[in-house]
């Protein structure tokens, strides 16, 4: 069993905002198991420690650059060898904040209990969203 995560870093989305990318910014990973995740993401990426944990789910077994793959036809990576800033690290995602919603406003139209009304967006719901479009 692997484990997709979703991490974020608040240093590096302020860092993001400053260069245009957005504050939408996150990083998705595939570990072995939870302890390897949790180690992934205490050592941080791009130059940064603060990352925190969003959401992680267990799945069978999926390769990483197959799920950054099938999330990389939804969302926009961000190239780490033009910002070197990322010094290599791969998976870090700029979010369309709109596909997230639209996303979450489809799933309740299918749902005939809750009614449709506007939708706001948490990291968590985001971070379901990655996992969910990388998995699949």
């Amino acid at each position: 069993m692997a484990v997709v995560y979703v991490a974020r870093s608040a240093a590096l989305t302020k860092w993001a905002s400053d260069v245009g990318q957005g504050k939408h910014i996150f990083k998705l990973g595939v570990a072995a198991d939870e302890a390897a995740a949790k180690a992934a993401i205490a050592a941080g990426w791009g130059g940064e420690t603060d990352w925190k944990l969003v959401h992680a789910a267990t799945v069978d077994e999926v390769d990483e650059d197959d799920a950054l793959a099938r999330l990389g036809r939804r969302e926009k990576t961000i190239d780490p060898t033009y910002y070197p800033r990322l010094k290599g690290a791969t998976g870090v995602f700029r979010i369309t904040l709109t596909n997230v919603q639209n996303s979450l406003l489809v799933a309740k139209a299918m749902t005939a209990d809750e009614p449709l009304v506007e939708v706001k967006v948490k990291p968590k719901d985001i971070a379901d969203y990655m996992i969910r479009n990388a998995i699949a």
